[in-house]
């Protein structure tokens, strides 16, 4: 049981932010795509255009975002799930994991003379191997895209019921509406940049904005936690039910703790609710850029750029207004989706290229890898079927004012 906790919570560390690393290092591919310069480094894009620019603060500041992004709040319920002592190692050890699996991929492209992950993958296990490749890099982006309007909708239908007047039978209390005008106004629009570049400001506004997240969050640790009965076994080392953070970053919102009458609270989710807009459309990069790499050969005309946008955006918008609760779709796309691209291919190609000889430093733990990346799916596969996560809308905690309390919209899924 123990080993399955272990391999959950690692999985539950690493579904967001160890894929949003390696979703990066693949970003760092495209400015290069727009920037020429004369020592490329290895696993970099070669210039395709000189359409657009790029400068080193702007790249920083969606690197950035990409890889903390909003999965930064659903960290505390992932400790709290794993074993607070257990989920700091865990941090630690995904953080090394993903920073060498990201060597291990340079390591790949130098043997085989490649210089993108999809290059590598391609030259290593064929055209089979390069459509799996493609096939992981488009649904993670693209089901995060779809859980990013759900939050957008969960969470900024509470901020505007703080507004005088605004009932729960007002327009702006109404998610698919909020959605849907999120989507118009902002997503879209934003996700029609062809240069990834444009989006270094908004990146930054994403970040500053996390950081008064993080303020917010630390202010009601000293004034609120007076106020909340202790947790058994908070200090525990580990839980056996830490198998429920997986894929708790696409959604285990802090801000659920807060009282709906708390203006602070409400503040902070209104910050939470602009973060998860601004990232939507990194993730709207990587599936397009997805599609034109596998059908296009890497570049879109101006129509097409335009149209396979807009089917992206309005095919996830679709889904997130037809179903408002994802659990197990999502843990399953961190396990099934975010593990081979971490762990497992990136291990796989560097040993099939590899010269060294097996006991060889690079080769043992790139099997150490492989063999953990196979084992977290598998685990968690099977954990996330058997124990499915409750999907709730609108129902305070008990510590919260009884006036509050509100039990509507409350599903478990199927």
């Amino acid at each position: 049981m123990f080993l399955c906790s272990f391999l959950g919570t690692f999985h539950g560390h690493h579904s967001e932010m160890g894929y949003h690393a390696i979703l990066a290092f693949d970003l760092r591919q495209y400015y290069h795509s727009y920037v020429e310069t004369d020592d490329q480094i290895a696993l970099l894009s070669k210039p395709r255009n000189k359409g657009g620019s790029s400068d080193l603060a702007s790249a920083g500041f969606n690197i950035i975002n990409s890889i903390i992004g909003s999965g930064i709040i659903g960290l505390p319920y992932s400790m709290k799930e794993a074993g607070f002592p257990l989920g700091v190692l865990l941090l630690f050890v995904v953080a090394y994991i993903t920073d060498y699996s990201i060597i291990l991929l340079i390591k790949g492209g130098n043997l085989s003379n490649t210089k993108t992950y999809q290059e590598l993958v391609k030259e290593t296990y064929g055209l089979v191997g390069y459509l799996i490749l493609s096939t992981l890099q488009f649904l993670y982006p693209f089901i995060a895209m779809i859980s990013y309007n759900i939050i957008t909708g969960d969470t900024l239908t509470k901020v505007f019921q703080r507004i005088p007047g605004v009932g729960l039978d007002n327009v702006l209390t109404d998610r698919h509406l909020i959605i849907l005008l999120t989507t118009i106004i902002f997503t879209l629009p934003i996700s029609l940049y062809r240069d990834i570049a444009k989006l270094g400001k908004i990146s930054l506004l994403s970040l500053i904005l996390t950081i008064v997240i993080l303020i917010i969050v630390m202010v009601r640790t000293v004034t609120f936690s007076p106020q909340i009965p202790k947790s058994e076994n908070a200090w525990i080392f580990a839980k056996s039910n830490a198998v429920q953070a997986i894929g708790v970053m696409s959604f285990g919102d802090i801000f659920e703790n807060y009282c709906r009458d708390d203006n602070l609270a409400t503040f902070g989710r209104f910050c939470y609710g602009v973060t998860v807009i601004l990232t939507f459309p990194l993730e709207c990069f990587v599936t397009r850029e997805v599609i034109a790499n596998v059908f296009f050969h890497g570049n879109l005309s101006t129509v097409f750029h335009v149209v396979v946008t807009v089917v992206i955006v309005a095919v996830a918008t679709g889904i997130s207004l037809a179903y408002d609760c994802l659990g197990i779709v999502l843990e399953l796309n961190g396990v099934l989706s975010a593990t081979p691209l971490v762990f497992i291919i990136p291990s796989a190609c560097y040993l099939k290229l590899s010269k060294e000889r097996w006991n060889h430093s690079d080769n043992l733990i790139s099997c150490l890898i492989l063999v953990l990346g196979v084992l977290v799916m598998a685990v968690g596969f099977v954990m996330t079927v058997l124990h499915p996560q409750e999907c709730s809308h609108g129902k305070e905690m008990f510590y919260c004012s009884p006036s509050n309390v509100s039990l509507h919209n409350s599903t478990l899924p199927p």
